[in-house]
C-alpha cells in the first residue's frame, strides 16, 4: 500500500506564495515607518537629552565633514543680516552637527555625522529645468561667486517637535527664481536631492528615492525662503546637506530638502517623498502650527537641542509677519 502524506491545511502551493522581493519591500516599509514612529516618540516624550552628543572637545577631534574650496575661502564668513534675530540662545555648533535627519544615510539621528564620510559634495551642479525661459545647469561655486550671500539667524522646527536656532549662510531663493524667469504657467517648484545608493546606504531601503520636496511659486518668492550653502560661518557639513540645501524656517524641517541636484518648475503640484511615504501624517504644506497635532503627538511645544528647554510652538514658527499673507 503506497505511503500517502496529506499536506496540512495551512499549506499553499508554491506558485501562490508571495514573491520574496515583494515581501521584503513590504517588511522594509513597515519597519521603516515603525522606526520613524519610535524615534519620533523618543524625541517628543520623556527621554531627556535623547540626542546624546559627544562633548565639544571630543567632537573637535573628529572629521569636520566640510572643506573650504578656493571660492569658499572668499565668501565665508559672510556678513550677517541684522533683520533676522533670535528670541532664544543659539544652538551650539557641535550639538547641531550631531543631531540630524538625513534618511539617505540612516534612520537614526545621532550618527549621521559618522556615516557621511564617503559623500562627495564637490564638484556639484544644480540643474534648473521645466517651465522657465532660461533653463540651465549651474555649478555651486558659480552660485557662491554671483549670489548675494549673507548670514541669517533662523529658528528651525522639526515635525518631531525638536528645534534648534542656527546661523545659516545663503541667498534668497527668489534671486535664483528671477534669474531663470518662470513662465506664466509655472506654479510649483520640485526640488530633488542626489541618488547614490552605493554611498548613501539609506537609499537601498524602501522609499521613493531620490528625496523630493515642493513649494508653490509664491512660497519660493517669499523673502524668508533661503538656499543655504553654509552654517556657523563656514561651508555646510555633509550631514547638514552640503553643498546646497533649502531652508524654510516657517515650515517643518522635512520641507528643507538637502543636497539639491535639480529644481524643476511645474504647472501642477508634484508628489513628494514624505507625502508619498505617509500621506496621512505629512502634508504638502507642512507649516508649523501648534493647533494642528501630528497624528501621534502634540505640536504645542518644542524641545531645544542641547538644553532640552521647552518653548511654546508659535504659528509659522514665529514668522507670521513674513508669511501669514501667503495662506489667506
Amino acid at each position: 500500500m503506497p505511503h500517502i502524506i496529506l499536506p496540512p491545511s495551512w499549506r499553499i502551493f508554491d506558485r501562490l506564495a508571495t514573491p520574496e522581493s515583494v515581501y521584503l519591500q513590504a517588511v522594509s516599509r513597515r519597519s521603516y515607518l515603525k522606526l520613524l514612529g519610535a524615534v519620533a516618540l523618543l524625541s517628543t516624550g520623556g527621554v531627556s537629552g535623547c540626542s546624546m552628543p559627544v562633548s565639544e572637545e571630543e567632537f573637535s577631534k573628529s572629521p569636520k565633514n566640510f572643506e573650504f574650496s578656493d571660492v569658499d575661502r572668499q565668501v565665508y564668513p559672510s556678513s550677517p543680516n541684522p533683520e533676522f534675530q533670535l528670541d532664544r540662545a543659539m544652538t551650539e555648533e557641535h550639538i547641531a552637527a550631531q543631531y540630524n535627519n538625513f534618511y539617505e544615510f540612516s534612520e537614526a539621528k545621532d550618527d549621521i555625522w559618522k556615516r557621511v564620510g564617503g559623500f562627495k559634495p564637490r564638484p556639484w551642479t544644480v540643474k534648473i529645468k521645466g517651465l522657465v525661459k532660461n533653463p540651465q545647469v549651474i555649478d555651486v561655486d558659480d552660485l557662491l561667486k554671483t549670489m548675494p550671500l549673507e548670514e541669517r539667524l533662523y529658528r528651525h522646527r522639526c515635525v518631531e517637535a525638536w528645534a534648534m536656532a542656527v546661523p545659516w549662510t545663503g541667498f534668497p531663493l527668489k534671486v535664483l527664481v528671477k534669474k531663470v524667469e518662470p513662465l506664466s504657467t509655472a506654479r510649483y517648484l520640485r526640488f530633488t536631492s542626489f541618488h547614490t545608493p552605493n554611498i548613501a546606504m539609506g537609499q537601498r531601503g524602501y522609499g521613493p528615492w531620490p528625496y523630493t520636496e515642493s513649494l508653490t511659486l509664491a512660497e519660493a518668492m517669499n523673502d524668508l525662503a533661503l538656499l543655504a550653502t553654509g552654517i556657523y560661518g563656514h561651508p555646510l557639513p555633509k550631514q547638514h546637506g552640503a553643498p546646497i540645501r533649502l531652508v524654510m524656517p516657517w515650515k517643518y524641517g522635512f520641507k528643507s530638502i538637502k543636497s539639491i541636484v535639480s529644481i524643476e518648475f511645474l504647472a501642477e503640484e508634484p508628489a513628494t517623498f514624505w507625502n508619498t511615504m505617509a500621506p496621512s501624517e505629512y502634508d504638502q504644506v507642512a507649516n508649523v502650527n501648534p493647533g494642528i497635532p501630528h497624528p501621534r503627538w502634540s505640536q504645542a511645544t518644542e524641545r531645544m537641542l542641547g538644553t532640552d528647554q521647552r518653548f511654546p510652538t508659535q504659528l509659522f514658527n514665529g514668522y507670521t509677519s513674513w508669511v501669514g499673507g501667503l495662506y489667506g
